[in-house]
């Protein structure tokens, strides 16, 4: 799939992986084994995920990976709804994380929109 760093993709990832990193250090003591490590692992899923998979072999793979990347997108997008409905954070907080978020999200898609499904196989 050529050099993942060079996928609009994997930059807004890691965007959103690092502008996560502060954020997630501003939670409240009593949520930083829980909800903090989701959020992290969810947030560094997606650039992990569009790297590992550019690097396979085959459509199949890349659009496997990228699949575990839009669903990890979900989850971060959940948790951005979590923490607000928690009042840890303002909107305007998260703003930035939102607005990176819903980038990436697009461009995942639009990524896995353009792959081709693969061989299909007879009589399907």
């Amino acid at each position: 799939m050529g050099d993942f760093k060079e996928l609009k993709a994997w930059q807004y990832a890691r965007k959103l992986a690092v502008l996560s990193k502060d954020t997630i250090a501003r939670l409240p003591e009593s949520e930083r084994e829980a909800l903090a490590d989701q959020w992290r692992r969810a947030a560094y899923s997606v650039p992990l995920n569009i790297a590992e998979g550019a690097s396979r072999r085959g459509v199949k793979d890349f659009r496997k990976h990228l699949d575990i990347a839009r669903a990890s997108l979900h989850e971060v997008e959940a948790i951005l709804d979590l923490v607000l409905a928690l009042e840890y954070f303002r909107p305007e907080e998260l703003a930035k994380i939102q607005a990176t978020r819903e980038e990436c999200a697009k461009t995942v898609y639009g990524l896995l929109r353009k792959l081709p499904d693969g061989p299909k196989q007879p009589g399907r």
